[in-house]
Protein backbone atom coordinates (compact mmCIF):
# COMPACT_ATOMS: atom_id res chain seq x y z
CA UNK A 1 0.00 0.00 0.00
CA UNK A 2 1.30 3.66 -0.67
CA UNK A 3 2.03 5.55 2.30
CA UNK A 4 -0.42 8.18 3.18
CA UNK A 5 2.17 10.85 2.79
CA UNK A 6 2.29 9.91 -0.89
CA UNK A 7 -1.34 10.35 -1.51
CA UNK A 8 -2.72 12.82 -3.58
CA UNK A 9 -5.95 13.41 -1.31
CA UNK A 10 -5.48 16.48 1.16
CA UNK A 11 -6.31 15.65 5.23
CA UNK A 12 -8.46 17.99 7.08
CA UNK A 13 -8.51 17.55 11.02
CA UNK A 14 -12.36 17.77 12.07
CA UNK A 15 -12.70 18.71 15.55
CA UNK A 16 -13.22 21.63 18.14
CA UNK A 17 -10.74 20.91 20.38
CA UNK A 18 -8.42 24.23 20.54
CA UNK A 19 -5.41 21.64 21.74
CA UNK A 20 -6.04 19.80 19.13
CA UNK A 21 -5.49 22.79 16.44
CA UNK A 22 -2.02 23.57 17.89
CA UNK A 23 -1.29 19.85 17.68
CA UNK A 24 -2.19 19.04 14.04
CA UNK A 25 -1.30 22.56 13.08
CA UNK A 26 2.68 21.17 13.01
CA UNK A 27 1.44 18.30 11.43
CA UNK A 28 2.47 18.42 7.56
CA UNK A 29 0.20 15.74 6.30
CA UNK A 30 -2.41 18.19 7.59
CA UNK A 31 -3.44 20.93 5.66
CA UNK A 32 -6.67 22.25 6.90
CA UNK A 33 -9.37 22.17 9.63
CA UNK A 34 -12.73 21.80 10.03
CA UNK A 35 -15.56 22.46 12.57
CA UNK A 36 -19.31 22.39 13.25
CA UNK A 37 -21.64 23.56 16.22
CA UNK A 38 -22.25 19.97 17.24
CA UNK A 39 -18.54 19.56 17.75
CA UNK A 40 -18.17 23.17 19.59
CA UNK A 41 -20.69 22.22 21.75
CA UNK A 42 -19.16 18.70 22.72
CA UNK A 43 -16.25 20.67 23.42
CA UNK A 44 -17.85 22.84 25.79
CA UNK A 45 -17.06 25.98 23.57
CA UNK A 46 -19.39 29.11 25.24
CA UNK A 47 -18.91 31.65 22.61
CA UNK A 48 -18.84 31.09 19.32
CA UNK A 49 -16.31 33.84 18.20
CA UNK A 50 -14.04 34.32 20.75
CA UNK A 51 -13.41 30.83 19.79
CA UNK A 52 -13.54 31.26 16.30
CA UNK A 53 -10.88 33.95 16.67
CA UNK A 54 -8.77 31.58 19.32
CA UNK A 55 -8.17 28.82 15.99
CA UNK A 56 -7.41 31.45 13.79
CA UNK A 57 -4.48 32.75 16.01
CA UNK A 58 -3.55 29.27 16.23
CA UNK A 59 -4.03 28.20 12.54
CA UNK A 60 -3.06 30.89 9.93
CA UNK A 61 -1.87 29.41 7.22
CA UNK A 62 -4.23 26.87 6.29
CA UNK A 63 -7.84 26.79 5.31
CA UNK A 64 -10.17 26.73 8.27
CA UNK A 65 -13.91 25.52 7.89
CA UNK A 66 -16.36 27.54 10.09
CA UNK A 67 -20.03 26.66 9.75
CA UNK A 68 -22.86 29.28 10.40
CA UNK A 69 -26.10 28.51 12.17
CA UNK A 70 -28.69 30.67 10.58
CA UNK A 71 -31.29 28.84 8.94
CA UNK A 72 -33.35 31.70 6.89
CA UNK A 73 -31.72 33.38 3.95
CA UNK A 74 -31.31 36.81 5.95
CA UNK A 75 -29.14 35.42 8.82
CA UNK A 76 -27.23 32.54 6.63
CA UNK A 77 -26.07 35.88 4.57
CA UNK A 78 -25.18 38.05 7.13
CA UNK A 79 -23.12 35.14 9.45
CA UNK A 80 -21.70 34.26 6.18
CA UNK A 81 -20.16 37.73 5.48
CA UNK A 82 -18.99 38.25 8.99
CA UNK A 83 -17.22 34.82 9.74
CA UNK A 84 -16.15 34.89 6.10
CA UNK A 85 -14.10 38.90 7.27
CA UNK A 86 -12.53 36.96 10.08
CA UNK A 87 -9.68 35.92 7.39
CA UNK A 88 -8.13 35.09 4.26
CA UNK A 89 -8.10 31.41 5.05
CA UNK A 90 -11.32 30.96 6.38
CA UNK A 91 -13.89 29.17 4.51
CA UNK A 92 -17.71 29.50 5.59
CA UNK A 93 -19.77 26.46 6.11
CA UNK A 94 -23.50 26.83 4.72
CA UNK A 95 -25.67 23.53 5.03
CA UNK A 96 -27.23 22.49 1.33
CA UNK A 97 -30.45 23.03 2.91
CA UNK A 98 -32.12 24.03 6.16
CA UNK A 99 -34.18 22.76 8.65
CA UNK A 100 -37.21 22.59 6.38
CA UNK A 101 -35.02 21.05 3.64
CA UNK A 102 -35.31 24.73 1.21
CA UNK A 103 -31.99 24.54 -0.92
CA UNK A 104 -29.70 27.16 0.25
CA UNK A 105 -28.29 27.13 -3.07
CA UNK A 106 -29.17 30.57 -4.85
CA UNK A 107 -27.40 32.24 -1.71
CA UNK A 108 -24.52 30.19 -1.81
CA UNK A 109 -24.20 30.74 -5.57
CA UNK A 110 -24.46 34.68 -4.53
CA UNK A 111 -21.74 34.92 -2.08
CA UNK A 112 -19.74 32.81 -4.17
CA UNK A 113 -19.83 34.76 -7.19
CA UNK A 114 -19.22 37.73 -4.67
CA UNK A 115 -15.85 36.27 -3.45
CA UNK A 116 -16.66 34.27 -0.24
CA UNK A 117 -14.69 30.90 -0.08
CA UNK A 118 -17.70 28.53 1.01
CA UNK A 119 -17.53 25.06 2.15
CA UNK A 120 -21.39 23.41 1.30
CA UNK A 121 -22.10 21.03 3.99
CA UNK A 122 -24.25 18.23 4.80
CA UNK A 123 -24.62 17.29 0.98
CA UNK A 124 -26.01 13.67 0.53
CA UNK A 125 -27.85 13.07 -3.22
CA UNK A 126 -26.15 14.25 -6.62
CA UNK A 127 -29.53 16.40 -7.35
CA UNK A 128 -28.06 18.27 -4.34
CA UNK A 129 -24.68 19.04 -6.12
CA UNK A 130 -25.97 19.35 -9.69
CA UNK A 131 -28.64 22.14 -8.10
CA UNK A 132 -25.57 23.87 -6.39
CA UNK A 133 -23.48 23.57 -9.67
CA UNK A 134 -25.76 25.59 -11.22
CA UNK A 135 -25.60 28.41 -9.18
CA UNK A 136 -21.94 28.71 -8.65
CA UNK A 137 -19.65 30.57 -10.35
CA UNK A 138 -15.78 29.19 -11.63
CA UNK A 139 -13.36 31.27 -9.85
CA UNK A 140 -13.98 31.52 -5.89
CA UNK A 141 -12.74 28.38 -4.44
CA UNK A 142 -15.25 25.94 -3.25
CA UNK A 143 -15.63 22.86 -1.18
CA UNK A 144 -18.68 20.50 -1.36
CA UNK A 145 -18.32 17.98 1.70
CA UNK A 146 -20.66 14.84 0.82
CA UNK A 147 -20.86 12.91 3.93
CA UNK A 148 -20.06 9.76 2.73
CA UNK A 149 -20.21 8.04 6.30
CA UNK A 150 -23.41 8.69 7.07
CA UNK A 151 -24.18 7.58 3.25
CA UNK A 152 -22.67 4.34 4.32
CA UNK A 153 -24.47 3.78 7.32
CA UNK A 154 -27.91 3.60 5.47
CA UNK A 155 -26.48 0.53 3.25
CA UNK A 156 -25.12 2.58 -0.14
CA UNK A 157 -21.70 2.32 -1.58
CA UNK A 158 -20.29 5.63 -0.08
CA UNK A 159 -17.20 5.14 -3.18
CA UNK A 160 -19.94 5.07 -5.70
CA UNK A 161 -21.73 8.15 -4.18
CA UNK A 162 -18.57 10.24 -4.26
CA UNK A 163 -17.60 9.84 -7.92
CA UNK A 164 -20.40 10.53 -8.93
CA UNK A 165 -19.99 14.03 -7.25
CA UNK A 166 -16.39 14.35 -8.70
CA UNK A 167 -17.79 13.90 -11.98
CA UNK A 168 -20.50 16.20 -12.14
CA UNK A 169 -18.42 19.43 -10.66
CA UNK A 170 -15.25 18.05 -13.06
CA UNK A 171 -15.36 21.25 -15.21
CA UNK A 172 -15.22 23.22 -12.20
CA UNK A 173 -11.34 23.82 -11.09
CA UNK A 174 -12.19 25.56 -8.32
CA UNK A 175 -14.36 23.33 -6.78
CA UNK A 176 -13.48 20.40 -4.41
CA UNK A 177 -15.20 17.06 -3.53
CA UNK A 178 -14.46 16.15 0.40
CA UNK A 179 -15.03 13.11 1.83
CA UNK A 180 -17.06 13.69 5.32
CA UNK A 181 -17.92 12.02 8.37
CA UNK A 182 -15.13 9.59 8.36
CA UNK A 183 -16.25 6.53 10.26
CA UNK A 184 -12.25 4.62 10.08
CA UNK A 185 -9.29 5.29 8.95
CA UNK A 186 -10.03 2.94 5.71
CA UNK A 187 -12.21 5.45 4.76
CA UNK A 188 -8.97 7.77 4.03
CA UNK A 189 -7.60 4.82 1.54
CA UNK A 190 -11.13 5.03 -0.23
CA UNK A 191 -11.08 8.46 -0.72
CA UNK A 192 -7.53 8.47 -2.23
CA UNK A 193 -9.23 5.43 -4.57
CA UNK A 194 -11.61 7.50 -5.82
CA UNK A 195 -9.78 10.33 -6.25
CA UNK A 196 -11.51 12.80 -3.94
CA UNK A 197 -9.93 15.94 -3.26
CA UNK A 198 -10.09 16.25 0.07
CA UNK A 199 -11.38 14.28 3.58
CA UNK A 200 -12.09 15.59 6.99
CA UNK A 201 -10.69 13.49 9.63
CA UNK A 202 -11.33 13.77 13.46
CA UNK A 203 -8.63 13.05 16.30
CA UNK A 204 -9.82 10.07 17.34
CA UNK A 205 -9.13 8.74 13.89
CA UNK A 206 -6.17 10.46 12.66
CA UNK A 207 -4.84 9.51 15.99
CA UNK A 208 -4.68 5.72 14.49
CA UNK A 209 -2.71 6.44 11.67
CA UNK A 210 0.57 5.41 12.64
CA UNK A 211 -0.40 1.82 12.14
CA UNK A 212 -1.14 2.15 8.94
CA UNK A 213 1.08 -0.42 6.90
CA UNK A 214 1.77 -2.30 10.25
CA UNK A 215 3.05 -5.59 9.79
CA UNK A 216 -0.09 -7.95 10.16
CA UNK A 217 1.51 -10.54 11.78
CA UNK A 218 2.88 -8.73 14.25
CA UNK A 219 -0.09 -6.79 15.19
CA UNK A 220 -1.65 -10.41 15.21
CA UNK A 221 0.76 -11.39 18.23
CA UNK A 222 0.32 -8.03 19.82
CA UNK A 223 -3.21 -8.24 19.72
CA UNK A 224 -3.26 -12.30 21.17
CA UNK A 225 -0.38 -10.97 24.03
CA UNK A 226 -2.89 -8.11 25.24
CA UNK A 227 -6.11 -10.68 25.97
CA UNK A 228 -3.67 -12.91 27.42
CA UNK A 229 -2.06 -10.16 29.83
CA UNK A 230 -5.54 -8.62 30.66
CA UNK A 231 -6.39 -12.41 31.48
CA UNK A 232 -3.59 -12.64 33.52
CA UNK A 233 -4.03 -9.56 35.30
CA UNK A 234 -7.69 -10.20 35.89
CA UNK A 235 -6.17 -13.69 38.10
CA UNK A 236 -9.19 -15.89 35.40
CA UNK A 237 -9.26 -19.66 36.13
CA UNK A 238 -11.92 -21.91 35.00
Amino acid sequence: MKKIQKFKLKIFADGADLKDFKFFKKNNLIKGFTTNPSLMRKSGVKDYKKFSKQVLKIVKNKPVSFEIFGDDLKSIEYQSRVISSWAKNVYVKIPIVNTKNNLNVSLIGKLNKQGIKINVTAIFTKEQTRKLLKKIGKKTKLIISVFAGRIADTGVDAEKEIKKHIQLSKKFKNVEILWASVREPYNIIQAEKTKCHIITVPPSILNKLKIFNKNLNIYSKETVKSFYDDAQRSGYTI
